[in-house]
């Protein structure tokens, strides 16, 4: 999806994105908090989620402090670039999103209630911006697995526009779309807040609560 925002930021178009490279940035094997691994193969009974809802070292923690997530990473989605590093998803010209990948055990804990955190977790009505966050890789984003994700996140939508509009906040500007490509970020962005504390976390809601399915 490809919209201009409040803010006039755009999304390249894919003749215009950088070239990137062939070989994948350098990750760790585990991940700093919970052991797991941060990389597939993961276990049969896990499934994976995606999600964009401004910088990815908030975003990254509030997931892996949920029950019946198995393993998370951050990196890149949403663009064309391959395997893009920090610095190049920063200028905008990838047309990457920072995201959190999400390895979780759907029997303990349902896809839903994974969008309740993602949407009570951030503003999704800000365009290519959270908060003081600017930029096309900041903006509010889903990036489904399969049909099934793909109608619980756009019922999920519809549900949170209803509560939002209801207290006077605008449009949702949420990017719905399938996964195409998962790129790890850096090592040193991966669990960043694991590591430090007491480090940058630009992560806020509205304080609105998303009714679950």
């Amino acid at each position: 999806m490809s919209f201009r925002d409040p803010l006039g930021l755009q999304l390249p178009e894919e003749g215009s994105t950088l070239p990137g490279r062939e070989n994948a940035i350098m990750t760790p094997e585990l991940h700093y908090v919970l052991g797991t691994p941060i990389c597939p193969p993961f276990p049969e009974d896990v499934e994976l989620a995606v999600f964009g809802l401004g910088c990815f070292w908030g975003a990254e923690r509030a997931f892996w402090q949920l029950n019946g997530v198995h393993s998370t990473a951050v990196g890149y989605a949403g663009g064309h670039t391959p395997n893009p590093t920090y610095q190049e998803v920063c200028t905008g010209m990838t047309g990457h999103n920072e995201v959190v990948l999400v390895a979780f055990h759907p029997s303990t804990i349902r896809y839903s209630e994974l969008l309740k955190v993602f949407w009570e977790s951030h503003d999704p009505t800000q365009g290519m911006r959270q908060g003081n966050d600017i930029g096309t890789q900041y903006r509010s984003g889903i990036y489904w697995y399969g049909e099934d994700q793909m109608n619980e996140a756009a019922q999920s939508q519809k549900r949170y526009q209803s509560e939002l509009t209801n207290i006077g906040f605008g449009e949702i500007t949420t990017e719905i779309a399938p996964i195409s490509d998962f790129y790890y970020a850096e090592e040193y962005h991966q669990q960043y807040l694991g590591k430090n504390p007491n480090g940058y976390c630009g992560l806020g809601g509205v304080g609105v609560e998303c009714p679950l399915l």
